[in-house]
């Protein structure tokens, strides 16, 4: 009866190793760095960000040189002229605000612009990881790069250099 027991319980245990599924790990900054398009995009970015802080800091320097004149000659103003001064000064800190808002908010310029230049490169990748996957059988491939929670990986299980192959990038 023993022996039946053993069997049974041995034979669930074996049908349970037969549906383990495979695992793989990639490292999207190791695969982003080795692609030159991405280096350019990241210049490219770079470039545009500096140029648009450019603009926002000009206006933000030209309203401070208001709010310093406006100091200056704030014992030679009558009510109404501080007043339109004031307004003025406000008025030039916040298109400084508006115009950064534009190109650096949430949904500014920048954003749109990485978008549209990652999204191709994004895309590349993710049909690469798919690829791989269905051939080798993955069910699940994590990105260790934005995997904070993995303490430790086997390096066996990393397919970064595959999608690498992939795309056509030898490493």
């Amino acid at each position: 009866m023993k022996k039946i027991i053993y069997m049974c319980t041995m034979l669930v245990l074996c049908s349970f190793a037969g549906m383990a599924q495979k695992f793989a790990l990639i490292d999207m900054e190791y695969i982003l760095k080795n692609i030159p398009a991405y280096e350019m995009t990241n210049e490219q970015l770079a470039q545009l960000s500096q140029k648009w802080q450019g603009e926002v800091e000009a206006i933000q320097q030209e309203a401070q040189n208001m709010y310093k004149t406006y100091q200056s000659d704030l014992v030679f103003l009558s009510a109404e002229m501080k007043m339109k001064r004031e307004e003025a000064i406000v008025k030039k800190e916040q298109e400084a605000q508006e115009l950064k808002r534009k190109y650096f908010g949430a949904e500014g310029e920048l954003y749109k612009k990485r978008e549209s230049l990652m999204k191709p490169m994004q895309d590349e990748i993710y049909n690469a990881v798919k690829l791989i996957s269905e051939e080798k059988g993955y069910q699940v491939v994590v990105d260790r790069a934005s995997a904070m929670s993995i303490i430790f990986a086997s390096p066996k299980i990393d397919i970064s250099n595959e999608v690498l192959l992939k795309l056509g990038y030898s490493k």
